[in-house]
């Protein structure tokens, strides 16, 4: 280490002295309902895995073949020579799925979340956000040259005020988390879009954590609500309930060109490797003709919330299988999820920027994997170190 960057240290170790400090989970397995970390086996309740797909044999298969029939790296950014027929295959099916004209695939949801509110807005427009968005939402925000304004969370008043307010901007974009990934509850899209009309804005809804588990065979938080035609600009995922890699804008064919052509976030990064779109269409088939996963989804959540309720936990207003486990001081979020991996329960403790400094918790996500007898076993884990710590 260089000496010019000895001011790390400082900041490291302040990190520490607030119990803010992270170092990376190391999982020696692959993905699934129970992991080996650390040497040993462990349920794992922090995946972003929501069907189970990250490691399906359907999944595994499709790479494989497109692998021997496309090799393995795309070799160039989309607008050069990155763009195989295969990558056009999956946009279709995307927006087919989504009900929409068309799609455009990024490699990452925040990707696509910069790269579209940066293109799209500028000096003389206005964005308008809710105070809990994701970070990549308020990224692209701070991207553009446009004015913001910030809403409290999910308050349709303060969205109906920060409209009228915006009235003679060239431009407003109203853009919003659809299930809020540190609480797990559900933007009152439906309210945004009646609201959006009225004052000729442009909605945008991030649907990273709806994609595969709201609406109709899990289309997402616009088919939750029956707003097809009605939300100018989907963003999706495909790295959290379909286990693959990449986000995409859904939307229509002209949206699609113009980030084609002015998305930064779009135009300088090399495309996915083949065998990652064809797992993606994979995922996609599955989550319609499999709807087994989905609806054991939803199972476990239910019995999962019920039981952490019945043991006295706080877990806020969620609505979606993120379920935190409120306990306030971030030193009291490390201290349970040290107390769970010892009773070998991996649940990620959220502090400080993610969520307010008296609002850390461990954030428990149930799959579809999940079978009963793993969701006894986390209850009883859970109720063993939060009577230990005097939570509950």
């Amino acid at each position: 280490m260089t000496e010019r960057l000895n001011f790390l240290l400082e900041i490291i170790e302040d990190l520490k002295n607030q119990n803010l400090f992270i170092t990376l989970p190391v999982l020696q397995s692959e993905q699934k309902n129970w992991v080996k970390m650390e040497d040993k086996e462990v349920l794992m309740l922090s995946s972003n895995n929501y069907l189970g797909f990250a490691n399906h044999p359907r999944l595994r298969k499709a790479a494989k073949e497109a692998i021997d029939r496309w090799g393995f790296g795309a070799g160039a950014v989309r607008q050069i020579a990155g763009t195989m027929e295969i990558h056009l295959q999956l946009e279709k099916m995307l927006a087919k799925f989504k009900h929409t004209e068309d799609s455009l695939v990024f490699t990452a949801g925040i990707a696509a979340n910069r790269g579209t509110i940066q293109a799209l807005m500028d000096a003389g427009d206005v964005i308008i956000s809710d105070e809990l968005n994701h970070g990549s939402i308020i990224d692209g925000v701070r991207l553009t040259k446009a004015e913001r304004k910030i809403y409290p969370h999910l308050d349709m008043e303060g969205l109906k005020k920060a409209l009228e307010e915006s009235k003679n901007f060239r431009r407003r974009l109203v853009v919003s988390d659809g299930v809020f990934s540190m609480d797990g509850d559900i933007a009152p899209l439906d309210q945004m879009a009646e609201l959006c009309e009225q004052y000729d804005a442009i909605l945008m809804v991030d649907d990273a954590h709806g994609d595969g588990v709201l609406g109709k065979d899990g289309r997402g938080i616009v088919s939750h609500f029956n707003l097809h035609g009605r939300v100018d600009i989907e963003m999706g995922t495909l790295s959290k309930a379909f286990g693959c890699l990449g986000g995409y804008i859904a939307s229509d064919a002209i949206l699609k060109s113009f980030l084609i052509n002015k998305a930064r976030s779009f135009i300088f990064t090399t495309a996915h490797p083949p065998a990652v779109a064809a797992a993606c269409m994979e995922a996609i088939r599955m989550v319609q003709d499999e709807p087994q996963h989905f609806q054991n989804l939803w199972k476990n959540t239910k019995y999962f919330k019920e039981g952490l309720q019945k043991l006295g936990f706080n877990i806020g207003n969620s609505k979606t299988p993120i379920t935190p486990v409120i306990v306030g001081e971030s030193a009291r979020a490390q201290e349970l999820s040290k107390a769970m991996f010892k009773e070998n329960v991996f649940v990620k403790p959220i502090v400080f920027p993610l969520v307010a400094k008296d609002k850390a918790r461990v954030r428990t996500i149930v799959t579809a994997q999940h079978t009963k007898e793993d969701l006894d076993f986390a209850l009883e884990k859970f109720g063993k170190a939060g009577k230990m710590m005097g939570i509950i």
